[in-house]
């Protein structure tokens, strides 16, 4: 019975994934006024953030991250832009999956730092993905941090809305499209 829930939730989760990527394929100038107030409300949210603003070779912006799990299996996706020394260079999407136990939805901003050039060229390369070591930081008004790099890649998020519960392992890939 769990094994059968689990590949519904699955077909269902990839359903609803290429549902989001058919909806959204073509140009979409709202989607980058999202980027940019995303980037914005980073800014204010977490001031601190700035040197990684001012000193990150370039970084990928997610405004908008749907995360949802149900028992064991749970997984999140959304669609975002790269920028290279604050210039646009393309497109990128998210897609996370993990499992362990989870319930709820939640959705969020996320927000990855490349120091160099040789991590953002690592991404633009397609198929980037972090694994269950890499931690991203929860950005939040009253806490500061002197987090730093992991092997030259930082990870932030903003929190938006819902309440997930979780105990899980799990990896994030990535896409990159340029313009």
């Amino acid at each position: 019975m769990m094994m059968k829930m689990m590949r519904v939730f699955a077909l269902l989760f990839m359903f609803a994934s290429s549902f989001a990527s058919v909806a959204q394929a073509g140009w979409d100038p709202s989607a980058e006024e999202r980027a940019k107030a995303s980037v914005e409300s980073f800014k204010v949210s977490a001031p601190w953030l700035a040197r990684y603003f001012e000193n990150a070779y370039g970084y990928a912006v997610f405004p908008d991250v749907f995360k949802g799990g149900f028992f064991l299996v749970g997984g999140g996706h959304g669609k975002g832009f790269v920028y290279e020394h604050g210039a646009l260079v393309g497109r990128s999407s998210i897609t996370q999956m993990n499992v362990g136990p989870q319930l709820g939805g939640q959705s969020f901003s996320e927000i990855v730092f490349f120091r160099g050039q040789q991590e953002l060229e690592a991404f633009k390369k397609g198929n980037f993905e972090f694994n269950a070591q890499v931690a991203a930081i929860v950005v939040t008004a009253a806490v500061a941090t002197n987090t730093d790099y992991s092997n030259g890649v930082a990870v932030f998020i903003l929190p938006k809305a819902g309440v997930m519960a979780e105990a899980t392992v799990g990896g994030q890939k990535f896409s990159y499209n340029p313009y």
